[in-house]
């Protein structure tokens, strides 16, 4: 029933634009803060509840840098890979949280889905550099120790969480 209440809820945003196909990107965005990403099955329901075909649902989605047709963690983590922290070496941030989270082969995010990194080319905050985000919040002056420090600190909240919902 999941997919049902998945469905029911990308309608309801669909009515919030009153199925005006101008409104695609807005709609898009909602979909993806909804679910954190672009399901193919889900594009599909928005072009035919649109009238509009598939094809440029799927185009304006793989246009944008913003969508994503992948599913991403809980937590998005982004290191800065610009000049200056490049130059600061953000490289060992990114080596540090990947060995933390057991992110081999590629892969970008955590099988629990709760984190997934990224590289940017730049977060515009070059003086806190080498800096991360994780979903939009600057942690700047990092270290790989301060990063694994955070990612542990997310860890334990997240297991307290689980502990009183069960």
């Amino acid at each position: 029933m999941q997919t049902n209440r998945q469905f029911t809820r990308v309608l309801d945003i669909i009515e919030e634009y009153d199925r005006d196909p101008d409104k695609l990107i807005p709609i898009l965005q909602k979909v993806q803060a909804e679910y954190r990403y672009l399901p193919e099955e889900i594009m599909t329901l928005i072009a035919t509840s649109l009238g509009i075909s598939p094809a440029k649902v799927y185009g304006v989605a793989t246009f944008y840098s913003h969508f994503t047709l992948k599913p991403k963690g809980k937590y998005l983590i982004r290191i800065c890979d610009g000049t200056a922290c490049h130059v600061k070496r953000s490289t060992d941030l990114l080596d540090a949280m990947r060995e933390r989270l057991g992110l081999i082969g590629g892969k970008n995010t955590t099988a629990d889905m709760l984190f997934t990194i990224e590289t940017v080319s730049c977060l515009g905050a070059c003086g806190l550099a080498p800096v991360i985000t994780i979903n939009d919040e600057v942690h700047g002056l990092m270290t790989p120790a301060k990063a694994v420090a955070v990612i542990d600190e997310i860890m334990a909240e997240e297991a307290a969480q689980d502990a009183k919902a069960v």
